[in-house]
Order: C-alpha cells, then sequence, then structure tokens
C-alpha cells in the first residue's frame, strides 16, 4: 500500500471527481490520503471532504502565498485541530519565489503554525521556495523539533534536508522527482534516512512524468514512489512499505486500514 502525504482534494479540479479519484486510488494501491488545507475560509471544505471516506485524512493551516487570507492565530489553529480526522498543522512556511517587499508577515504567520503545532500536539506540514535559509532558522527559533513534521514537496539541497533532518523532520518527494531536469533532486532522494523518506503528489499540480500535462491525483503518487525506488535500488513494495509505516508514525491520528502494509 502506498499512501499520498500531500494533496489538496478541495481545489476546483476535483469538483464533482471525488467518488472517481478515489476510485482511481484504490486501483493503484494507494490506501490513504492527507488533504492538506491552505486557507481558513476553505477548511470546512477540507474537513468534509476528509470526513467522507476513512482513507482520507485533513490539515489545517494558511499557505504562505496569500498574502490577503484570513490571518490565523495559535488558538484557532489549536481548537481546529482538535477534530479526529485533523492530523497535523499546515501547510506553512516560507515562500519568497513570488513574494516582493516585506515578507515579514509571512515569518509571523510561520511563527504562529509553529507554536500551535507544539499546542496542539500536530507535526508540522513545511512549504519552503526560495527561503530555505529563513525556513531552517525559524524552526529552530521555535522549537520545531518538539511538534516534528515534514518539508513537504521537497526542492532544495542536501545542506536543508540535512538540517531538516536534524530537526527530526521527514522529506517528503512529489512528481517533480520524475521531471527530466531534477537530477540534483534525485541525488538529494538517494540520501535522505529510510525511517524519513515520505512521498507525495500535491495533487492537482505536479502531475509526474508519464503523466505531464494532465491534473495531478493521488493514485499517481504510484510513479513517484516508482521513481525513488529505482534511485534507492529498492523494489516498490519496499519503498511502499517504508513510506507508508512512516507516514501513519508521523501522523498518528490517520488511521491506516487493516491491511496497510500489504
Amino acid at each position: 500500500m502506498l499512501v499520498d502525504s500531500h494533496c489538496h482534494l478541495d481545489f476546483p479540479e476535483f469538483t464533482d471527481r471525488l467518488d472517481a479519484v478515489l476510485a482511481s486510488m484504490q486501483a493503484n494501491g494507494v490506501g490513504h490520503a492527507l488533504c492538506v488545507s491552505v486557507a481558513l475560509d476553505r477548511f470546512e471544505d477540507v474537513l468534509r471532504i476528509a470526513r467522507s471516506d476513512p482513507r482520507l485524512s485533513a490539515s489545517v493551516g494558511v499557505h504562505p502565498d496569500s498574502p490577503d487570507a484570513v490571518e490565523p492565530d495559535v488558538q484557532t489553529l489549536v481548537r481546529l485541530a482538535a477534530d479526529p480526522k485533523v492530523v497535523a498543522i499546515g501547510e506553512t512556511g516560507l515562500d519568497y519565489f513570488r513574494s516582493a517587499g516585506d515578507t515579514e508577515w509571512q515569518r509571523e504567520r510561520f511563527r504562529v503554525h509553529i507554536r500551535a503545532a507544539r499546542a496542539s500536539g500536530r507535526p508540522l506540514i513545511v512549504h519552503t521556495r526560495a527561503a530555505s535559509a529563513d525556513t531552517i532558522r525559524l524552526l529552530r527559533e521555535e522549537r520545531a523539533d518538539e511538534a516534528g513534521g515534514v518539508l513537504h514537496c521537497f526542492t532544495e539541497d542536501w545542506a536543508t534536508a540535512r538540517a531538516g533532518l536534524d530537526l527530526g523532520f521527514h522529506i517528503s518527494f512529489s512528481g517533480i522527482l520524475t521531471f527530466r531536469n531534477a537530477q540534483s533532486l534525485r541525488e538529494v532522494a538517494a540520501r535522505v534516512p529510510d525511517d524519513r523518506l515520505l512521498v507525495e503528489t500535491d495533487s492537482p499540480y505536479l502531475a509526474p512524468v508519464p503523466k505531464r500535462g494532465r491534473t495531478n491525483e493521488p493514485a499517481w503518487v504510484l510513479h513517484v514512489a516508482e521513481c525513488l525506488a529505482q534511485l534507492r535500488g529498492r523494489t516498490l513494495d519496499e519503498i511502499a512499505t517504508l513510506t507508508t509505516t512512516n507516514f501513519f508514525r508521523l501522523f498518528p491520528g490517520a488511521r491506516p486500514p487493516a491491511d496497510a502494509h500489504d
């Protein structure tokens, strides 16, 4: 069994398609998916979808790309994270790629999420783009190692991965790993310890080879796992087993099916 550790099933690309998406997951051996929140005003949709099927779980958080989003506070995030379907805080983090001018608002929002993760006992889902130094610095300053979590859709260098690992974080790889121009990322993926690996789609984005150009979906995490197996000289079954085990250990609130390791 595989797990998609990061997807966005509440996005418009999946409207009226959820049954087909879940059927495709089953057909491809994907037994669970984590539906990740990006905005508080859309959280109820994320939670509704997660509640609709035992193969789904949810997170609560506000993405760093949205300067005009409803701003979270620690108390609100902790309260919403108390729902049994919510297994993580995020996605949160820093993204300087699209931001201009003063980005202190991003850093403050990130600090709020880290504090909420520590207070709620939920792990963090961290997004970082063109901001790795500040991301690691804030994780250290806010004692994020007490919460743990994952650097999702990882695209940074080995030094950043190593710093995250030293904080007790997992590293998750998406369909980017399969892209022709991602050799340096594949070199990082080959080095991450077995017990810290996760796989994801970040769907509806970043469809992996051989599905490039199409709307991504959780079933296609299979292709990420296949690429990772080839890189690491392992079988697909071995990668599936270890990434699934890692997921349910990191997110203990998510409920594995009885045949989770079959």
